[in-house]
């Protein structure tokens, strides 16, 4: 069933904000941003709900304000139809705007609904330090009911990832404490604790598996590292989420979110007023699941549901009995210049850049006419060869209907990207090069 802005329940009414130049063109406000410093180096990006949680190549939410700022009005529905860790929604929201996040991702979901959900400081406090409290005297009297608790919540093959990835000991703290918040009877307070507790376990650095750097997505479990305590780390994060909580509530718009899968958006036509998104990466350049599947097992999602789920995402390597579609010119070049060297690796970059052609075909659907599409995307390399991710893209667009207005570059800031590029790698490598800089594209959807 496609869905209206009403039937979502998003507030209209919302407190005006100052617009700015309101003499000039829509499309000229379009082009004068894509010209302009997209960079943000040296912002804090820090603010609001923005820092709940790790998640691996986030856009600075300066960026997707921006557009927001000059290309909408209050009230205006934003949507982002990958919405991943939520900055898009989260600034339409804290712009009095409607939001609109679609993913495909349970723990993406998790992680935008917290974010945009104004809570209770008071109540979340007390709440989140009973649960401490009855967590830590339960691994101080009643080991052996974590002990059947852990027993009862895994299958066998998601109890070998577990006992894989996390000590004994860590999997007691884990367990004491997801089943204390699991007992929260309150929805939204359960959902801000439960994304805390995901916190713990994906984070940039240290954290309480046994996996380096689980935030890239890239993780690899090292033999001799000593995990932290998640009493410890769970009491922390509570604390600098709560603090977050603050600046959360000057928000004055609303904000709705929907599981599905981009390719198929269930939204009737010209009904969007702005688009900011950023599309994954091809061939799983960040694998999303790979990292996050550590805290879905956690949240009651078998290893196996998830490996299945993970098939479904967009720029993945699965091949059986995918529809590739037909590619404009250059993108179908790019193909056949990768393939003189793999053939597989080809055929993946067909799947993605046909996944990407029936995701813009949905964007151009439910845009309004004379409005506007801000893709940001990263290119990749395949054996070596560029895949020109942003021109592909860009011409695909074009395909559609779209306006291809410009592609700008953004240089990102190398000590707050989060990408799966070490800093040991060699600084002329291929990964490092392509990592360091991302594309911007405007693409219009013409009046008539």
């Amino acid at each position: 069933m496609q869905m209206t802005a009403q039937q979502l329940r998003l507030p209209l009414t919302v407190e005006p904000v100052v617009r700015r130049q309101p003499d000039m063109t829509y499309r000229a406000k379009l082009e004068n941003l894509l010209s302009d410093d997209l960079d943000f180096h040296g912002t804090n990006s820090a603010y609001a709900s923005h820092n709940f949680h790790s998640f691996p190549a986030k856009f600075p939410p300066q960026l997707p304000r921006k557009f927001i700022e000059w290309l909408t009005d209050p009230g205006d529905l934003v949507l982002d139809p990958m919405v991943g860790s939520g900055t898009t929604v989260l600034e339409a929201f804290l712009l009095g705007r409607r939001g609109l996040g679609v993913d495909i991702d349970p723990l993406a979901l998790r992680l935008c609904k917290a974010k945009v959900t104004p809570t209770a400081l008071e109540e979340v406090a007390e709440t989140g330090h009973r649960v401490l409290r009855d967590a830590e005297v339960a691994l101080q009297r009643n080991v052996a009911s974590l002990m059947d608790s852990l027993d009862a919540r895994f299958d066998d093959a998601t109890r070998k990832f577990v006992d894989y990835w996390f000590l004994p000991e860590t999997q007691l703290e884990l367990i004491a404490l997801i089943r204390e918040i699991e007992k929260v009877q309150n929805p939204i307070t359960r959902g801000f604790l439960e994304l805390a507790f995901s916190a713990i376990i994906i984070t940039k650095s240290g954290g309480v598996s046994r996996a380096r750097d689980l935030a890239h997505t890239r993780p690899h479990r090292v033999s001799d590292k000593v995990p932290r305590s998640a009493i410890a780390q769970y009491r922390h994060r509570l604390k600098k989420n709560i603090q977050s909580l603050t600046e959360l509530a000057y928000g004055t718009g609303g904000v709705a979110l929907l599981k599905g899968n981009a390719q198929s958006l269930a939204l009737q036509d010209n009904t969007v007023d702005l688009i900011v998104t950023s599309p994954p990466y091809a061939s799983n350049a960040i694998d999303y699941m790979r990292a996050h599947k550590f805290s879905l097992v956690w949240f009651g999602h078998p290893v196996k549901e998830l490996s299945k789920l993970r098939r479904e995402y967009i720029g993945g390597e699965a091949l059986t009995d995918f529809h590739l579609l037909e590619v404009p010119n250059y993108s179908t070049q790019v193909i056949t210049r990768i393939a003189r060297y793999d053939e597989r690796k080809a055929r993946v970059l067909h799947r993605y850049y046909s996944e990407m052609t029936r995701s813009l075909s949905e964007m151009y659907r439910v845009l309004k006419p004379g409005k506007a599409a801000i893709v940001v995307v990263g290119t990749s390399t395949m054996r070596g060869l560029d895949t020109e991710t942003q021109i592909c893209l860009g011409e695909i667009g074009e395909s559609l209907g779209f306006d291809l207005v410009d592609i700008a570059v953004r240089k990102l800031d190398r000590d707050k990207r989060m990408m799966p590029a070490r800093r040991s790698a060699r600084p002329n490598s291929q990964i490092e090069e392509r990592m360091h800089e991302e594309y911007v594209i405007g693409l219009y959807k013409p009046d008539s």
